[in-house]
């Protein structure tokens, strides 16, 4: 913990607008500490391999390591996309398509907008610090990130693609990534972040915090793909607000990475809200994946789907901790939670605990997990048509994964996380 408080008084000499929100974070991480398996919400995610190291919070910045040819390697969104290119956590301008600063629309990295009014009103006040330790590091080591920004019924065309390189081979290092979201009334955008390792040896530990502001009848369509190499570590934690007659979307795709805890809250704060919230896991090796989710009803005649399937082998452990939290005020509220996984081994791991809690009477509200092997019947009617038994295997967990997939509404983003998908499968 000195090591931590040490490394941000280096960080944090100088003075600017954000001092204070830097100071109260790293205070309120100092009375959080990491968690342990002993806070319920870590149960059965254990730290102690991530933050027993020397953590190094500052000092590395881009390495110039990464070349387009990785980026082109990278692009899953497609060759359409706006591409910002960041090593480390830092811009990469040079392997970027450049910022957008134009009417009605902002994209840039976060570090060159800290001034901007916008970013200002929003920055540190969407997702919370006082009970999240990870945010509450994240805040104090803000470094960079990408800013969005749409005025009233702006439309950016392309979609655009976040990409996130990790170099490092130090398994002690942190790279800090903050996105901020601003979608102001009747905009609309299509974001994809990726994550990716530049090879195999790359270690250490991603803490990324995205805060979205969906304002009213806005729609947002956020994808995340978790593609780094299997020495690595990533925590995340994004926090959205909807406003009055907004659509929220979002699909969490997790490949990579030897440990990995995605929080997502989500708040439907005014009424006729819409979200949705899919998720899928492929692992093996002894990955463990931990995803938390929190939809926050707060609002009457609003609506949300949740779906979230893994497919879980050899000595890996899955967790889904899902919650729908309904408010007094939050009648005719529609709510919907779905965990499915698939274990193929003995020694494959799954904790799942869906929950709900409701204090408005007139909702529907259903949530539901199931945790087994794959359908004999189906396997047997695939290999009754000369289809082998691996191929057949591969073809029902596709299958299974296909529900969530489906849900991306880039066709070619879709395809290209499918074929990562099956080639994981197939290993």
């Amino acid at each position: 913990m000195s090591e931590i408080t040490k490394d941000f008084s280096k960080f944090s000499g100088s003075s600017d607008a954000y001092s204070d929100l830097r100071r109260n974070a790293i205070d309120a991480f100092g009375q959080l500490g990491f968690p342990t398996v002993n806070h319920e919400e870590w149960k059965y995610t254990n730290l102690k391999d991530v933050v027993t190291h020397a953590l190094a919070f500052s000092g590395l910045n881009g390495t110039g390591k990464s070349t387009s040819e990785d980026v082109v390697k990278f692009s899953i969104a497609g060759k359409d996309a706006h591409i910002l290119v960041f090593e480390n956590g830092i811009y990469n301008e040079k392997l970027s398509a450049g910022t957008i600063d134009d009417v009605g629309i902002k994209v840039m990295n976060l570090a060159s907008a800290m001034e901007l009014n916008e970013v200002k009103q929003h920055l540190g006040k969407v997702a919370s610090f006082e009970k999240e330790s990870f945010v509450a590091l994240n805040t104090a080591y803000i470094q960079d990130g990408v800013f969005i920004h749409l005025a009233k019924k702006a439309v950016i065309e392309k979609p655009v693609h976040i990409i996130y390189i990790n170099t490092s081979e130090d398994s002690g290092h942190v790279y800090t990534v903050r996105n901020l979201i601003v979608a102001e009334e009747g905009s609309k955008a299509v974001i994809t972040e990726s994550y990716h390792s530049l090879n195999t040896r790359c270690s250490g530990l991603t803490n990324s915090v995205t805060e979205v502001v969906v304002g009213k009848n806005a729609n947002v369509e956020l994808v995340k793909a978790q593609l780094e190499s299997e020495n690595t570590s990533h925590i995340s934690f994004t926090q959205a607000i909807q406003e009055r007659d907004s659509i929220f979307d979002t699909v969490t795709v997790t490949l990579g990475g030897k440990l990995v805890r995605n929080n997502l809250h989500i708040r439907l704060a005014d009424v006729n809200c819409t979200s949705h919230l899919f998720g899928l896991y492929l692992l093996d090796g002894e990955q463990l994946v931990d995803n938390h989710t929190l939809v926050d009803h707060a609002m009457p005649h609003c609506y949300s789907n949740e779906l979230y399937k893994g497919v879980i082998d050899d000595k890996a452990t899955g967790v889904f901790n899902g919650k729908i939290f309904v408010r007094q005020d939050a009648q005719k509220t529609n709510a919907y939670q779905s965990n499915k996984n698939i274990l193929l081994s003995d020694e494959a791991q799954m904790n799942t605990k869906p929950q709900l809690e409701i204090f408005a009477d007139d909702v529907k509200c259903t949530h539901g997990a199931t945790t087994g092997q794959l359908d004999d019947e189906a396997l047997f009617y695939l290999r009754a048509r000369g289809i082998g038994e691996r191929s057949a295997r591969t073809l029902l967990n596709i299958a299974f994964a296909a529900d969530v997939l489906n849900n991306i509404k880039s066709e070619e983003l879709r395809n290209n996380l499918q074929s990562l998908a099956e080639a994981k499968l197939m290993k």
